[in-house]
């Protein structure tokens, strides 16, 4: 299964596709005059905004939704990860990635914003439904539905239960059947009450999270403010292949970097 596993991760994730993605986020930063920085403020401001309707969520529980896929396993077990197999360089590009990322982020939004559906008395929208109507290639969008499914129902909560489970066994002992069990059980009655009580239950448990994750990067920061300069000068020389210890990582840097930033991206 490793084999395998390894063998389609090396197909699918090839540098040229890393590197169309990245050049993608480039042009869509140029073409909307870079989105992501012009509209910061607005972005904020809307977050908060906007009120509840039967037919869709609240803009807070868009986010909250969002922020739920990212802030978790792709920041904490993913970016370990990343700089595991592609050195303290993978860092930088995973910078570069949430930059770059973010204006291709806005455009895939923005389509599913145009051609979302109303259907049973709610909206559905997302990748297949703008490939469908925007494209005309009904055959690609029933492929992208079939994956996106089998990913978000099969192998993406899988690594997120993984990445609970152990973590619950290393500090507390509590076997990962039990805390796998659990989590079957929790997601369960969330995803059959349907995208309300997911938006739901988001908007409660998220901020929390959040919150939490932010406050124990402060006190990681100020524990070892001394060493910062020190690692942002490693990260960089990393990343441009300018320190010779890490001359054969650049380009595994840019892909685990990529990876790591730009998957929970795009599924969220």
């Amino acid at each position: 299964m490793n084999d395998i596993v390894n063998w389609l991760n090396g197909y699918v994730w090839s540098p040229i596709l890393v590197y169309i993605f990245l050049g993608l986020g480039l042009i869509y930063s140029i073409l909307t005059r870079f989105v992501q920085v012009r509209f910061l403020k607005d972005m904020i401001k809307l977050s908060f905004e906007g009120s509840d309707s039967k037919s869709g969520v609240t803009s807070f529980q868009a986010l909250t939704m969002s922020l739920g896929s990212r802030v978790g396993t792709g920041n904490i077990a993913g970016v370990a990860t990343a700089i595991a197999l592609g050195g303290p360089g993978a860092v930088f590009w995973m910078w570069v990635t949430a930059f770059l990322g973010s204006a291709t982020s806005f455009i895939e939004i923005t389509l599913t914003q145009v051609y979302k559906s109303k259907i049973d008395g709610e909206y559905r929208g997302g990748t297949p439904y703008y490939i469908e109507k925007g494209l005309k290639l009904r055959w690609f969008a029933v492929v992208s539905a079939i994956l996106t499914l089998i990913v978000m129902s099969c192998f993406w909560p899988g690594v997120q239960t993984n990445t609970i489970a152990l973590a619950m066994d290393n500090a507390f002992g509590i076997s990962p059947v039990i805390t796998g069990s659990a989590i079957i059980v929790l997601l369960g009655f969330i995803i059959f009450g349907g995208v309300k009580r997911i938006a739901k239950t988001a908007e409660f448990v998220v901020p929390f999270m959040a919150i939490g994750y932010l406050i124990v990067c402060i006190i990681i920061l100020i524990s070892n403010f001394s060493q910062i300069p020190n690692v942002i000068s490693l990260i960089i020389s990393s990343a441009f292949n300018l320190n010779a210890t890490f001359g054969g990582l650049m380009g595994s840097a840019i892909a685990w970097g990529f990876k790591e930033e730009f998957i929970p991206m795009l599924l969220a």
